[in-house]
């Protein structure tokens, strides 16, 4: 197959060989956004040819994103893109999505890798790290728990050790609220003591534990970052969530309009709530990637070390949400009401207060109504998540 000529519109696809001495010379001098591709069999290291594709206009990156190709990280990347910052994204896609990563350099491996590690962070001048990549569904680790601890922790690990011994001592880390279990009133505080009742919320307290420890010990400024549940999309609707299985409710909701013969479930109706139904926090994603982008700037500005809660100052049941999906889309919502699900606390809300004094941050889409616009708006045109379109348009292809 003969390759297009180079131009503004079919970018230069490089070939280089990572076992070549001169690749990190031959990377920077390229002063361009690269991403690994390749079948299945290739993988990054010292051996292997990879390919590099041009894809963006920003040079070598220098903040390193884990888990940069889900849901929440993907839109991290796109709005770091948007301040023209530097960016390297490592991912397995054993969840993310490729297509969801619309810039940077991309590379697929795994944090557990301490190879790909060292030579991403030999290569590469990064100088500080948002760390996404981790397993997060609750029902999930407690069927696999030895999984969780294995990703959440054992690899986190080894991401800290690679960072450490590169003197990269600057780490954003996606926590989550579920490290407080079921909290003694709402809303939630960071001083409450936390007691998670899942393996998933034990192994984010434990990498926070982690985190400390390294501060003491190495000097290592860490925000850790704790929050329920992320909705909505970007407003133009090029990334969006897509989860198999899908286990949240606003998509649970938007996709049964988009199949036919779909309820959606409620899982119990007589809590001790207005409607009765359970009420959780809800922060639209746009508002938490601020989140972790003013927390990377605070650790740049020399912030202590902190760990903070993201709250959109109000809950919503089950109920409102439902209601609210069928007011934007027009249409109605097919339910099945059924019995309460073991272990649901009947509200759960997380305190915002702290991190707006410290940093500044508050969220600015709390409207219910916006975040489900959004996330209809991303539904509707990719009904089938990421394998609906393409967004690899105008990027050279060959080997």
């Amino acid at each position: 197959m003969s390759r297009p000529s180079p131009s503004l519109e079919t970018p230069l696809l490089q070939h280089i060989t990572l076992r070549d001495k001169e690749a990190p010379q031959k990377i920077r001098k390229l002063q361009r956004c690269f991403v690994l591709t390749g079948k299945r069999s290739m993988h990054y290291n010292r051996h292997s040819l990879v390919s590099l594709e041009l894809i963006g206009e920003s040079g070598v990156g220098e903040i390193l994103i884990t888990g940069g190709a889900g849901y929440i990280g993907s839109h991290i990347v796109k709005r770091l893109l948007e301040k023209g910052m530097q960016i390297i994204v490592l991912d397995n896609l054993q969840t993310g999505h490729r297509e969801a990563i619309i810039g940077g350099t991309f590379i697929q491996g795994d944090i557990g890798n301490e190879r790909i590690l060292s030579e991403i962070f030999g290569v590469h001048e990064i100088d500080s790290v948002i760390h996404m990549a981790a397993d997060c569904l609750v029902g999930d680790s407690t069927k696999d728990p030895l999984k969780y601890f294995n990703n959440n922790v054992s690899k986190g690990i080894k991401l800290l050790g690679v960072m450490l011994k590169h003197k990269v001592k600057k780490i954003v880390f996606s926590s989550s609220a579920a490290v407080y279990g079921n909290p003694p009133r709402v809303p939630i505080e960071e001083d409450f003591p936390p007691f998670p009742i899942n393996p998933y919320g034990e192994t984010k307290l434990i990498f926070e534990k982690l985190l400390e420890g390294c501060k003491v010990a190495h000097g290592l400024q860490y925000i850790s970052l704790r929050y329920f549940n992320a909705a909505g999309a970007d407003p133009d609707g090029r990334i969006g969530e897509d989860h198999h299985p899908e286990t949240h409710l606003i998509p649970t909701v938007l996709r049964a309009l988009l199949r036919k013969g779909r309820k959606v479930p409620i899982y119990g109706t007589d809590y001790d709530t207005p409607d009765g139904t359970c009420i959780r926090d809800y922060i639209h994603i746009l508002d938490i990637a601020e989140a972790h982008i003013s927390a990377l700037e605070a650790l740049h500005a020399g912030v202590e070390s902190e760990i903070f809660n993201l709250g959109n100052g109000q809950g919503f049941s089950v109920k409102q949400i439902i209601q609210a999906a069928s007011k934007v889309t027009g249409r109605t919502i097919p339910v099945i009401e059924t019995q309460r699900r073991p272990g649901d606390p009947p509200i759960l809300v997380a305190s915002s207060e702290k991190i707006e004094k410290k940093l500044g941050w508050s969220p600015r889409h709390e409207k219910l109504d916006e975040i489900i616009d959004t996330a209809w708006r991303w539904h509707r045109t990719h009904p089938h998540g990421f394998r609906s379109s393409s967004l690899k348009k105008g990027v050279a292809r060959w080997t």
